[in-house]
């Protein structure tokens, strides 16, 4: 399931891995850039409360497949078709759905299998793959970017999903459904997984959390590219696609490492000082880094990798908390909650951008700043829901 993860997210930030050329190439503002890799995050919030909830019901291997399926053809549709804002507005939703289909669909796989006691470990495992694969996904699209074109990274994201697809078709075999039990609950009443304030102490947090993650990943390398033009670093000691990749690299290993540190810590505790050092991180790191690309690489690497430290606690203390009749339900009001921040954030930072004059230092300051303002409302949100330690945090022994 973790490789299959891999190849098929390895195309995820194909866009804005390239998203400077696009705005040059296709004269796109700020905001309009926002929207596009914003709309990819509104897809996603729309269909996954649908999709994952599907899980508690029929074989999560059927919706997998189903959103890979999706996946691949966005990416086809996108290098076959979209030549600006709209024909790309529509691509990127399709993958949005599609990713809605694969990325806690494939959760869902793992936690019904699972003993409790290792649940953390295993959603700090599959968050891993994620987080590789979006990592990879960067490097992966600047050089097939430089050796066939941007259409030909769009393709080759759309192989790598094809062999994804096949990856869980043979050797993922189908599980029947626990029917009885299932059957009981009614399939989109989320009314039960609102009034469990853990999980909801855990996805109101995750949605401060996928907001900044994905305004800091949607326009890292467009930062890095702006501050190496005016610093006027021709030939930056690392490419920005690159400090992306490292970035997200960094961040895997702050995820799992964060959850380890959850389990041994308390993961209120470890959320709560994650959440309060992105918040003084995003009030500076526009400000500064606009003065030079190597601090500006070292801020983007820092920053990611304390967004990252407590991504798998948050995911694992919604999974852990929830009803197991309804976990599919949890993880995907959990993921709603997430990217629908997520869908914001990006967005934001574009038409701050914008309404500040276009890019410059105190343009970006702002815009990163507005992140750490939104890091600290879901940091008191979390602090007042209240939640609760998992089964194996040691803690709470």
């Amino acid at each position: 399931m973790c490789a299959a993860q891999v190849c098929a997210q390895i195309g995820a930030y194909t866009w804005p891995a390239l998203l400077p050329g696009f705005i040059a190439d296709w004269h796109l503002t700020n905001s309009e850039a926002g929207w596009i890799t914003g709309v990819f995050y509104a897809a996603y919030t729309l269909a996954v409360p649908v999709l994952v909830t599907l899980t508690d019901r029929i074989d999560a291997r059927i919706v997998y497949l189903s959103g890979v399926a999706l996946t691949m053809t966005s990416h086809v549709g996108f290098a076959a078709l979209a030549d600006g804002f709209w024909s790309a507005i529509v691509a990127r939703a399709l993958a949005g759905v599609g990713w809605a289909g694969t990325y806690m669909t494939g959760l869902k796989l793992l936690a019904d299998r699972v003993d409790p006691v290792l649940m953390s470990r295993a959603v700090a495992g599959h968050a891993a793959s994620i987080g590789i694969s979006g990592a990879l996904s960067f490097t992966f699209a600047g050089a097939m970017h430089r050796w066939y074109g941007w259409r030909g990274a769009f393709v080759g994201a759309a192989l790598a999903a094809m062999v994804a697809w096949v990856i869980v078709f043979w050797w993922a075999p189908p599980r029947e459904r626990r029917g009885l039990h299932a059957s009981q609950v009614a399939l989109f009443d989320f009314r039960p997984v609102l009034r469990n304030r853990s999980a909801m102490a855990y996805a109101l947090a995750y949605s401060a959390h996928t907001w900044e993650m994905n305004a800091l990943r949607g326009w890292a390398v467009t930062f890095l590219t702006y501050v190496a033009t005016v610093t006027g670093e021709t030939s930056p000691w690392i490419a920005p696609t690159l400090v992306a990749t490292t970035m997200g690299l960094v961040g895997t290993g702050a995820s799992v490492a964060g959850n380890e540190a959850s389990i041994r810590l308390g993961r209120q505790r470890l959320v709560r000082l994650a959440m309060l050092s992105c918040a003084i991180c995003a009030a500076v790191i526009g400000f500064l880094g606009s003065r030079s690309y190597p601090l500006a690489a070292v801020l983007v690497l820092g920053y990611g990798l304390l967004i990252w430290l407590d991504s798998s606690s948050l995911t694992a203390g919604a999974a852990g908390s929830a009803d197991p009749a309804r976990r599919g339900a949890t993880l995907a009001l959990h993921s709603m909650a997430g990217y629908g921040g997520g869908f914001v954030g990006p967005i934001v930072i574009g038409w701050i951008l914008d309404r500040a004059g276009g890019m410059s230092p105190f343009g970006w300051g702002l815009a990163f700043l507005h992140v750490g303002v939104v890091v600290l409302v879901g940091r008191f949100a979390f602090i007042w829901f209240a939640p609760r330690d998992l089964a194996g945090d040691r803690a709470q022994r």
